[in-house]
């Protein structure tokens, strides 16, 4: 039996459609195997959100290829973001290469991959392949999102990913998505409602619903009785029998509006959590950033969805050392966090991604200051979370169990509403299961529960 192996970088779109990419190998009579070393096809979903996830990418793949010499029939591939916006040219800097394909491309990894393996199982090379075969696919795809659909016979979680829209038209100055995911696509209500239902049948317990910016899905269709597309969909999950949770990431503050607000008022399968970029608390760098907002309609709308849910758990993006941000700018950053008092953030230094129109503005940030500012920030971030954390101990929550712990099989671990990880000491739960429990601890971002109850 062939084996494959997938590593993924970047974000939830990306392990989603690792997912259903793996579920084509399961289905074509593959197994899926954990160590590269055991591997007949070897691929990397890949990012290009930031530099630094590149190189991970690029280093990873550069020694894998080094250590195949005595395997020469292996499969090695890039999908993903960064094989969109890099294609070719990737051979170039791994000779070894054999496939490159592009977000819109995912669905044809599986027979590219298949069809060179059995070829060259069928006609073993008499010495170790130097090159690749350089097969590359990013051409654009307009019937792409007809393809995003889980495969339901690898699905063992008890939480699920389901994909409602791809693309992505914002055109931020500092990002690479819309180039590398394209034109805004969203799915048939019809469609992802038969798949959740289908994922409920087979014991899952909580969906996170996916968009780039997942609040646009159905920008173009009118408002019914002054609720949204996406109101409306989030409405329709909620009718589904068994299922108990629902998410979803992540939502831009334009087109938040007072629809979605109010949604956290009457939909208690929605999750008590939103992870919600704010990307810098200063007018002047948003604008530069062209985020088309300002910085108090953001704290706004984090006001109105805590009056509509009071233990709403806000979770957000921030990017130090935008080219022209300056101490006063940080400052103003700084104190949103202060103001907001988040539970949690990603805090990334700015990093220009190739033609942006961030990465030709004048007065870039030396990599001294993007740091300083980096290490200011997460100080404070974690100060917060950490006070956010321990004023929890005491409280009841429900846990949606995810099963043992990874590091003490004898323990459970699961997850608040808030999406606050919990290690449970004692219980007989088992995964998929929704139990209450007492909190009697905080490790600073995990929480500890003694038993069930």
């Amino acid at each position: 039996m062939p084996s494959a192996y997938i590593k993924t970088y970047g974000c939830q779109m990306n392990e989603r459609d690792s997912e259903q990419v793996a579920a084509m190998f399961l289905a074509g009579g593959y197994k899926l195997v954990d160590d590269p070393k055991h591997a007949d096809v070897v691929l990397i979903n890949t990012c290009s959100v930031r530099e630094k996830a590149e190189l991970k990418a690029l280093g990873k793949m550069g020694l894998l290829c080094a250590a195949s010499v005595s395997r020469p029939w292996v499969v090695f591939g890039f999908m993903g973001c960064m094989s969109e916006s890099r294609g070719k040219e990737l051979f170039r800097e791994i000779p070894r290469l054999d496939v490159v394909t592009g977000t819109h491309r995912f669905h044809r990894v599986f027979s590219l991959c298949d069809s060179l393996l059995r070829d060259r199982l069928n006609n073993p090379p008499v010495v170790p392949l130097r090159r690749g075969a350089h097969i590359c696919e990013v051409q654009p795809d307009e019937q792409a999102h007809n393809f995003i659909r889980d495969h339901l016979p690898m699905r063992t979680s008890c939480s699920a990913f389901v994909s409602i829209m791809q693309g992505c038209e914002m055109r931020c100055s500092y990002c690479i998505v819309p180039s590398t995911r394209g034109v805004e696509r969203s799915r048939p209500a019809a469609d992802i409602i038969a798949e959740i239902r289908e994922l409920v049948a087979n014991g899952v317990k909580e969906v996170t619903l996916l968009g780039q910016i997942v609040n646009r899905y159905g920008k173009d269709e009118p408002p019914v009785n002054g609720r949204s597309s996406f109101v409306r969909l989030l409405e329709a999950v909620h009718e589904i029998d068994g299922l108990e949770r629902i998410r979803f990431t992540s939502p831009h503050p334009i087109g938040f509006r007072e629809d979605l607000v109010r949604a956290f008022s009457y939909l208690p399968k929605l999750c008590s959590h939103i992870h919600f970029p704010m990307q810098s608390g200063s007018d002047r760098i948003l604008q530069l950033m062209r985020r088309p907002y300002k910085q108090a309609k953001y704290l706004a709308l984090c006001d109105a969805m805590r009056n509509a849910r009071p233990d709403l758990a806000i979770t957000t993006d921030i990017i130090v050392g935008f080219p022209g941000e300056t101490e006063e700018d940080y400052l103003l950053t700084k104190q949103a966090v202060e103001r907001v008092q988040f539970d949690n953030a990603f805090i990334f230094q700015y990093s220009p991604r190739r033609g942006t129109p961030a990465a030709e503005m004048p007065n870039q940030i030396c990599l001294r200051e993007k740091e300083a500012r980096n290490h200011d920030l997460l100080d404070t971030v974690n100060r917060i979370a950490i006070a956010r954390n321990a004023a929890l101990v005491g409280t009841r929550q429900t846990i949606l169990v995810e099963g043992p712990s990874k590091t003490n099989p004898t323990r459970l671990q699961g997850r608040t509403s808030q999406n606050k990880p919990v290690i449970i000491e004692q219980g007989s739960a088992r995964a998929g299961d929704l139990v209450p429990v007492l909190i009697s601890e905080s490790s600073g971002f995990t929480l500890y529960a003694g038993q069930t109850y």
